[in-house]
């Protein structure tokens, strides 16, 4: 595992920021394809459910005698031959969460901001939206960072803490996302072309990311 020191450029400032990653170049894919199949997996419900012959009601009493009556056979108006009888094989309740290590994840998550360090932006904070939700404001904001939001790409901006009037802003963007840096995760993070971070989220990575 090498640690790495990744200097920022905060948008239109003079200042730098720096951030420690620890990565590791030899198993980081296999890391972050276990901790993404970790995501998706977690997500499912698992609730499809069908019931078998001796879950479905009815069907407790032989329809008509063994024999005599030139008809096939039967034992059950339930029986998956029937209709509204049981399901052979049908699907059933199943728990599909998967667990890894909170380290594991952590190096995973960190692994892939060290791959997307050129398409990675750091800015101080919004300056829109401090009064009133505006998305043509927002976009114009993105478009003066160098990023032309109508080309979809699609953009993940991360911040410290989630503001009512930047969520109000961002939500109906087909092509741009906005979390938390607690809520960060691998799908979000391999999804997005570009990142854009605020100077406090990067502050918040560091001292999650760096902790010895």
């Amino acid at each position: 595992m090498i640690q790495h020191k990744i200097k920022y450029n905060i948008h239109n400032t003079d200042k730098t920021q720096t951030l420690h990653l620890k990565v590791n170049e030899y198993t980081g894919m296999y890391i972050i394809h276990r901790a993404l199949l970790q995501q998706l997996n977690n997500k499912r419900q698992g609730t499809a459910n069908t019931k078998t012959r001796s879950e479905v009601r009815g069907g407790g009493r032989k329809p008509w005698k063994q024999k005599g009556t030139g008809r096939a056979r039967a034992g059950s108006i339930r029986s998956p031959l029937w209709k509204g009888g049981g399901i052979i094989f049908g699907p059933k309740y199943k728990n599909y969460n998967i667990k890894i290590n909170k380290k594991e994840k952590n190096l995973a998550l960190s692994n892939i901001l060290y791959n997307k360090v050129k398409d990675t932006l750091v800015i101080t904070e919004f300056k829109c939206n401090q009064n009133h939700p505006n998305t043509k404001l927002l976009l114009q904001e993105i478009n003066n960072l160098g990023l032309n939001s109508a080309n979809n790409k699609y953009i993940l901006i991360i911040v410290n803490k989630k503001e009512k009037n930047l969520y109000l802003s961002v939500r109906n963007l087909q092509n741009i996302e906005l979390i938390s840096v607690h809520q960060l995760n691998i799908f979000s993070l391999l999804k997005a072309q570009k990142l854009i971070i605020t100077s406090s989220a990067l502050n918040h990575l560091n001292r999650t990311y760096n902790d010895d």
